[in-house]
């Protein structure tokens, strides 16, 4: 053997090592912090249009928080896969719309599964704890395809009641069911409920318009909770895949990210 070829082969061992070390599943040991408050070191942005690249610096750092400035669609998403976890997130709404009437729309998507853009372009394979106003925490299923062009099944399982509105809404002992591309609607969702810009239903628990709302999404195992301001609104059970990336959407609204954390599991 060559010694050129002994070095690509080595090189090439080594990148297939890294790469299964980074896709392997961290269960996080203490707490800490995704964004260091200073730049997007360890995050790894893409977008529908560029890419990996990010000429109008749609993500950036502004006064110490996270900042997606709403010019485009995609997400920050780790650069490792997280099993058994709280996520932690702070988030506020800035000035900037998409330019139509309906609600500030943006999300956390959970267990990000295969290739960037693998789902329609623009997100991964995930579950998205929805941020959208009169929204936040209901959860969608989103279905990508691995880099063979095979569909990664995503799924979940909740205890549900159907509204008037024929929606379906998490509810302790609710009828079990199962989602694969509906929509999970968060237990107090206003019934009739019409998703124009800066409106507010009866219930809501996030904050008013301008304020900074904590979101935490625990998964454990198979499961999800969904925690808005200190209230439980949603959760699911065996949810597939369990494991994976954590991404913080941009879907044309600006909005800013003040805490991006993750903490091990209380046992």
């Amino acid at each position: 053997m060559s010694r050129l070829l002994a070095v690509c082969l080595c090189l090439v061992a080594f990148s297939v090592g890294v790469t299964s070390a980074l896709d392997e599943p961290v269960v996080p040991k203490e707490s800490a912090s995704l964004f260091n408050g200073k730049n997007l070191g360890g995050l790894i942005s893409w977008l529908k249009e560029t890419k990996r690249e990010d000429p109008k610096q749609v993500f950036r750092v502004t006064d110490g928080v996270i900042h997606a400035t709403g010019d485009g669609f995609g997400y920050l998403a780790t650069e490792k896969a997280y099993k058994d976890y709280r996520v932690s997130v702070e988030y506020k709404w800035g000035k900037k719309t998409d330019g139509g009437k309906y609600v500030r729309n943006s999300g956390i998507l959970l267990h990000g599964t295969g290739p960037d853009g693998g789902a329609s372009g623009t997100w991964m394979a995930s579950l998205e704890c929805q941020l959208a106003q009169g929204c936040v925490g209901d959860l969608i299923t989103i279905r990508g395809k691995d880099d063979k062009g095979a569909v990664i099944p995503v799924q979940l399982t909740s205890d549900v009641v159907v509204g008037s509105d024929k929606k379906p809404r998490w509810s302790e002992g609710g009828t079990k069911t199962v989602f694969t591309g509906r929509q999970l609607w968060w237990n107090k969702h206003q019934v009739g409920f019409e998703e124009l810009l800066d409106t507010r239903g009866k219930d809501d628990v996030d904050s008013p318009l301008g304020e900074w709302t904590k979101v935490e999404c625990i998964c454990d195992g198979s499961t999800i909770t969904v925690i808005v301001n200190g209230t439980t609104v949603n959760k699911a059970y065996d949810v597939t895949p369990a494991a994976g990336k954590i991404l913080l959407q941009c879907e044309g609204f600006e909005v800013y990210f003040r805490k991006f954390e993750i903490h091990p599991l209380k046992k």
